[in-house]
């Protein structure tokens, strides 16, 4: 069988010009979230199957990469289901990870605990435009704080290191689990139907409001319950003006959501207006959905104009912890859309910010004893100062050689003969 030379469909090799983006990206964002408080974890890419799979993860469930038992536990002759040959998988997304962890070091982590976890995970997802298979996640959480702060936090955070990487005209839009399930009580929808109900309207972006009242219709919900349902969101849509959302709703729905869950939307938008730079907008959107069923309260999406696409997100999982533990604890992250950011940075040419000085010394092959030493000397004094230097041996195409440094940001390029 012949060896391949290209990557696993759905992932892919990093060339040089990529990797030193990467690293520059993820130092702008453990500094930016350090700054806040935040402190480094890190968790195991193999999770147990029992914790992916707790109908918890939405369809992220149907996408797990599933591993095998090992040596003797795998018996392929006496296997009756799946059970008998799996007990782990890789990790789909990095907060499934994170409240085991919490729940197992609960104990030893402050209160309220806000964690910092970079790392792969992996979907067998069908691959495209800024989606891959094994794809980067960088998240922010805080666990054991229930107020808003916490909610506060996390978007001027996340909004504050995209501003550092200079993104612009950015949103970040936010509504509350709530809320939507408030809406879907108030047109008649049962509790047990509000999921489903609510993978429609996440469509709306793509079907618009009448593609969602058909969708519906064809799920076979009463029309009755469709029309009041689509009625109102159609209502509120009209405005842009986010007071204006906030007491139509609160007006509309005050039989079906706690006043309270209004007043914390509205401590939430005002203290990030106060605080924010100009560089990006709070949204008050009260269709936003996210897919993820853990969700129970606030939830939020980064919306960048150059992807046309959600850059990010996260929300509010209170109930989380308490699968572990048997007692609730409350949890919200924000997960930036790191591979859709280096996307787009690429694309964009962008240039990494770097006040050191970059030099490659090329020497002829001949070259060597004391004069090598000597040049190699000079070149450790050098980044002893800050500097960056290569030494390398002079390729016979020294032409392309130079071009290819000059790509790499190398300013001064020293050439040295026998």
């Amino acid at each position: 069988m012949p060896l391949k030379k290209k990557p696993v469909n759905g992932m892919k090799d990093i060339l040089p010009s990529e990797m030193q983006i990467r690293d520059y990206v993820t130092g702008v964002i453990k500094d930016t979230y350090k700054s806040f408080g935040f402190t480094a974890i890190d968790t195991p890419s193999v999770e147990h199957i029992e914790n992916l799979s707790n109908k918890q993860g939405g369809e992220n469930e149907k996408l797990i990469f599933k591993i095998l038992k090992r040596g003797e536990k795998l018996n392929l002759e006496t296997a009756k289901s799946e059970e008998d040959l799996i007990d782990g998988g890789l990790r789909y997304d990095l907060t499934v990870p994170l409240v085991r962890y919490y729940s197992n070091h609960a104990n030893d982590l402050p209160t309220p605990f806000k964690a910092l976890q970079i790392g792969y995970v992996w979907r067998a997802d069908r691959p495209q435009r800024g989606r891959y298979r094994q794809f980067m996640q960088c998240d922010i959480d805080i666990l054991g704080d229930e107020s808003n702060m916490a909610e506060i936090e996390l978007i001027l955070a996340t909004g504050t290191t995209l501003t550092k990487l200079g993104f612009k005209n950015f949103q970040i839009r936010i509504n509350d689990r709530r809320i939507l399930g408030a809406m879907a009580a108030y047109s008649g929808f049962a509790e047990n139907e509000y999921d489903s109900v609510f993978i429609t309207l996440d469509k709306m972006d793509k079907i618009g409001l009448d593609g969602v009242s058909d969708e519906l219709k064809n799920n076979g919900y009463p029309q009755e319950n469709i029309n009041k349902f689509v009625s109102l969101i159609g209502e509120f849509a009209e405005s842009d003006i986010a007071v204006k959302k906030l007491k139509f709703l609160t007006e509309r729905l005050k039989d079906d959501l706690e006043a309270s869950v209004m007043v914390n939307m509205n401590e939430i938008l005002n203290s990030i207006e106060a605080a924010k730079a100009n560089e990006f907008a709070i949204i008050f959107d009260p269709t936003l959905v996210r897919g993820m069923s853990y969700y129970t309260g606030t939830i939020f999406e980064v919306a960048i104009p150059e992807f046309g696409g959600s850059c990010g997100g996260g929300g509010r999982y209170d109930k989380m912890v308490g699968n572990f533990i048997g007692k609730d604890v409350p949890g919200i992250g924000f997960s930036i859309g790191f591979e859709r950011i280096i996307l787009l940075l690429m694309e964009n040419n962008f240039k990494i910010p770097d006040n050191a000085v970059k030099k490659a010394y090329l020497i002829e092959k001949g070259i060597c004893g004391d004069k090598l030493n000597e040049i190699i000397k000079k070149a450790q004094d050098e980044r002893d100062q800050g500097s960056q230097v290569l030494v390398t041996r002079l390729n016979k195409n020294k032409k392309f050689q130079k071009e290819q440094l000059n790509k790499e940001g190398y300013q001064e390029i020293i050439e040295i003969y026998i």
